[in-house]
């Protein structure tokens, strides 16, 4: 199996709410593990906590609990301000949903991908910071004509590519992918998928995707975890998540994914009610609990835990506490 790259064990991020003295749980106790070289697909509905939960790991925000432990090392103790300088911060980078907020309107394309080579110390002499940014550029597509240019003045397309090239530039070994497509037109979104599948194989990187499109989902993932209300409910294999579903919210998630083959649509499953408030939920009452159409007197009292229902499947329903050698797929 080897060594993850990326442990997290209970991590919680928690927000004041303001005026109260209250807490909002954005993540409650969540823990995955990315080993090297993979990607992981992270989906769920807005606000689950899957941008919160990314930037809990990209060091951009403090943890409220738990740890996060990167190639052996806790990273989770060291303060998001000290993380931002310090050497370990080109081990983990990222891109950002949108292209267009993300870069400094005031950077040109060379100077946005020179920036972390600067800040970071990998390449200060100007000849070597030339040719890093050059190769960068190479790498994504980006012709170095437009090298020059101010973000208004790319297309979207381009703009991501400047965004993944200043990703990449400081050879990371973790990337996080934060919704890279959603704000960009259908035809540049495949583009950037292939783009982003040709560089993690000629890079070696491992990638952590969080996306709305289950497809592209599907597509670019090795394993997916499936996010509900700041904790993860399903992980799996890709195609067994995909092709059998096991927790209720995922096989609704997935219900509303358009197919193309009539032959591989589902049953449209439409969840009642709504989501539970994330200020301080109860502890003891499954989160789901409430929407899903299977829920029964147990779930309204004991909070289920992700558990192994299969080598490297894991649920958090007690279905499969109370259905012995079954799932839901059954």
């Amino acid at each position: 199996m080897g060594v993850p790259l990326l442990e997290v064990h209970e991590v919680s991020r928690l927000f004041p709410v303001r005026g109260t003295r209250r807490w909002l749980h954005a993540v409650d106790g969540v823990s995955l593990s990315v080993m090297p070289g993979e990607c992981v697909g992270l989906v769920g509905e807005s606000g689950c906590g899957k941008s919160t939960l990314v930037r809990l790991i990209a060091r951009l925000l403090d943890p409220t609990g738990g740890r996060i432990v990167f190639d052996g090392r806790d990273i989770g103790t060291v303060p998001a301000w000290r993380f931002a300088r310090a050497a370990e911060r080109a081990w983990i980078q990222m891109v950002f949903q949108d292209p267009v907020d993300s870069l400094n309107p005031r950077f040109t394309a060379f100077d946005t991908i020179a920036d972390p080579l600067r800040r970071l110390g990998v390449a200060p002499e100007r000849p070597r910071l030339r040719d890093r940014v050059w190769e960068a550029a190479d790498l994504v597509g980006l012709s170095r004509e437009l090298l020059g240019r101010f973000p208004h003045q790319l297309s979207g397309g381009q703009q991501q590519r400047v965004a993944i090239a200043r990703a990449i530039a400081v050879r990371p070994r973790l990337l996080l992918l934060d919704e890279p497509t959603s704000a960009l037109d259908v035809s540049v979104q495949v583009v950037i998928l292939h783009l982003l599948a040709d560089l993690q194989q000629k890079l070696g990187m491992t990638y952590l995707f969080v996306s709305h499109d289950l497809n592209l989902v599907r597509l670019l993932s090795n394993r997916v975890l499936v996010m509900y209300c700041g904790r993860i409910v399903e992980a799996g294999p890709a195609e067994a998540v995909f092709n059998r579903p096991d927790h209720p919210y995922t096989r609704a998630l997935l219900s509303a994914v358009p197919v193309v083959d009539p032959g591989e649509r589902r049953p449209r499953i439409r969840l009642a009610g709504e989501p539970r408030s994330p200020v301080e939920p109860p502890a003891t009452v499954c989160r789901f609990y409430g929407r899903c159409p299977e829920g029964f007197e147990r779930c309204e009292r004991e909070m289920p835990a992700l558990r192994p229902i299969d080598r490297d499947h894991q649920v958090a329903c007690h279905l499969f506490e109370s259905r012995p050698g079954t799932t839901l797929g059954e």
